[in-house]
């Protein structure tokens, strides 16, 4: 199968060689880094690392995903990752292994399942996270444990979620719009660990406030 990375950045010089450098290249076509309005060297770092930069100045975590979807070469598997360094991507194989098997047509990569860092995914992530889950779950019938943004689909699938959502609510809206498609969905356990650099999101009150209502507006969006 072809297999695409997609890995939006905002200012994430310190790590995104080192993201890049772990990936498994034997099992990927493309590597899409998506520089969501940096002002350091982020874009130029990936592109020495061998991966396509695309540029998305208007910020948003969705929108960044959505520009760098318009720039596939006809993957069969479209793969996200953060750009921080919190995510393993030796991990891989386990994450996309139930796709090219037949067994899925997204997979979520796991925290809760897995092993997180202590100090990785602050408390009112946690929560959030756990709160979303459970009311995904509530209308759904899944069994998700996690919104994790390690996740792994098969395009064919991604293109009838006509996803909008150009914020970190992404996740949530990628995850309900598979369940209600009633698609084959399985979690795999992973690891995460303290990214690298301060959080946009999660390393001030603002961005955690801005986070919830956001998780919180696509679930009622998008409930039945």
């Amino acid at each position: 199968m072809r297999v695409s990375i997609i890995i939006p950045v905002l200012n994430e010089e310190k790590s995104i060689g080192a993201v890049i450098d772990a990936i498994p290249k034997n099992m990927v076509n493309e590597i899409v880094v998506v520089d969501n309005g940096s002002s350091d060297q982020s874009a130029l770092i990936a592109r020495s690392k061998g991966a396509k930069v695309v540029h998305e100045l208007r910020r948003g975590y969705g929108r960044a995903c959505l520009t760098a979807l318009r720039t596939l070469s006809h993957p069969d598997v479209v793969v996200f990752l953060n750009g921080d360094l919190s995510d393993f991507p030796e991990e891989l194989p386990q994450l996309i292994a139930p796709i090219t098997q037949g067994e899925a047509d997204f997979v979520v990569g796991s925290r809760i399942l897995g092993n997180w860092e202590k100090g990785s995914i602050p408390s009112q992530v946690l929560w959030r996270n756990r709160l979303a889950c459970l009311l995904i779950n509530a209308f759904f019938k899944k069994r998700y444990t996690d919104v994790g943004p390690f996740r792994a689909i098969r395009y064919p699938v991604l293109e009838t979620l006509k996803m909008r959502d150009h914020s970190y609510a992404w996740h949530v809206e990628m995850q309900l719009k598979v369940a209600k498609k009633n698609a084959k969905v399985l979690e795999v356990p992973v690891r995460y660990r303290k990214r690298v650099g301060e959080s946009k999101l999660s390393g001030s009150f603002r961005g955690r406030l801005s986070a919830s209502l956001q998780t919180f507006w696509a679930i009622l969006r998008f409930l039945p």
